[in-house]
């Protein structure tokens, strides 16, 4: 059985309740035939130098790939190359319904189709042949999840020191998480994007705007407020460690580069204290950042440009968050709201 991992130093109390899928060892090994294990090499390469996808998402596809292998190996023995270029919609079709069986919800099941796809196009540019088996199987349709905001006045206090003021930590770590926050609710940052700043590009008292590395290696530049140059200049002053201009503006608690879990502990512990729910997290302080824009009347285009958002589309769904946000607010405080409700399309109940 796998034991939990202990917290990191730097980490707060509560930093446990936090699962950390990272800990969680990949045991499938790779199912084909030495030809098939080379160009799952060489795919893997492709997407992480000339594609530059992050990471992670690399990662999924290798094992959403090596699942699916494993899956023709149980039934049909070791997969290799014009096995799958052979393959039927049906033998697709069948992995997916397999996968559904395992309780996999249509999103995940959405991506491994993608990986699927990105391998089979990999195979007909190395010229082993087409998948056209994967051109006939539709992708499952999932409704796009809302972004989850945090509240105004909970999200302030996530960027403040005064709510962990009890906490047994050094007041350096806590100036620290509270520099990194600022950044992802002030600035609209990932996690990733702050914890990847350098610190000679720290932004300073009248630093207007800084510039991030997003996805893919985009460069975008954000702006900077005050309170968040205040917080990056009160972690500074109390920070025991001399930064290396080249080297990481956060780090932890031994002087080195700071992990993404840490921040994460940081902020469940803070969602307890505030009663938020599970949805509170790091990325979600970044969610707050556009749902709050747009809600103080923001340019559609100007807030994608400052997510680094490659298409519209995905911005949009913040303008879904705020109509829900209305209506809700609507349905609590006018006198006919559940009139309205009844009557076709609301307005003319009025």
């Amino acid at each position: 059985m796998l034991q939990p991992t202990p917290p990191p130093p730097d980490a707060p109390p509560d930093a446990s309740t936090v699962p950390d899928a990272s800990t969680v060892p990949d045991t499938l090994a790779f199912p084909g035939d030495a030809a098939l294990q080379t160009a799952f090499g060489t795919w893997q390469d492709e997407l992480l130098r000339e594609r530059r996808m992050a990471g992670n998402t690399a990662e999924a596809y290798a094992r959403d790939l090596r699942q699916f292998l494993a899956h023709r190996q149980a039934r049909h023995g070791r997969p290799d190359i014009p096995g799958l270029v052979a393959l039927k919609p049906r033998d697709l079709r069948g992995f997916l319904a397999a996968r559904r069986a395992e309780g996999i919800g249509g999103r995940s099941l959405m991506r491994q189709l993608a990986g699927l796809r990105s391998f089979a196009r990999h195979l007909a540019r190395e010229g082993h042949g087409t998948v056209a088996a994967l051109g006939a199987v539709r992708s499952p349709k999932v409704e796009r999840r809302l972004p989850r905001p945090i509240p105004i006045p909970a999200a302030k206090a996530m960027t403040g020191t005064a709510l962990r003021d009890g906490e047994d930590r050094e007041p350096w770590i806590i100036a620290r998480d509270a520099a990194v926050i600022a950044l992802l609710y002030g600035s609209g940052l990932r996690i990733s994007e702050a914890l990847g700043l350098a610190a000679r590009d720290a932004p300073g008292p009248g630093t207007e705007s800084i510039t991030v590395t997003g996805k893919g290696d985009k460069m975008r530049m954000v702006p900077v407020l005050p309170a968040v140059q205040q917080a990056v200049a009160a972690y500074r002053a109390a920070c025991p460690y001399s930064l290396d201009p080249e080297g990481p503006l956060f780090v932890g608690a031994k002087g080195g580069p700071l992990s993404p879990r840490i921040i994460q502990y940081a902020v469940a512990s803070m969602r307890g204290a505030l009663g938020l729910p599970p949805s509170a997290t790091p990325h979600a302080l970044r969610h707050s950042f556009a749902t709050h824009l747009l809600g103080r009347q923001g340019e559609l285009r100007a807030i994608q440009e400052l997510l680094g958002h490659a298409s519209l589309s995905t911005t949009q769904l913040y303008t879904k968050v705020d109509a829900a946000r209305l209506m809700d607010a609507f349905d609590a405080a006018h006198p006919r709201a559940g009139t309205v409700r009844r009557v076709s399309g609301g307005a003319s109940g009025l």
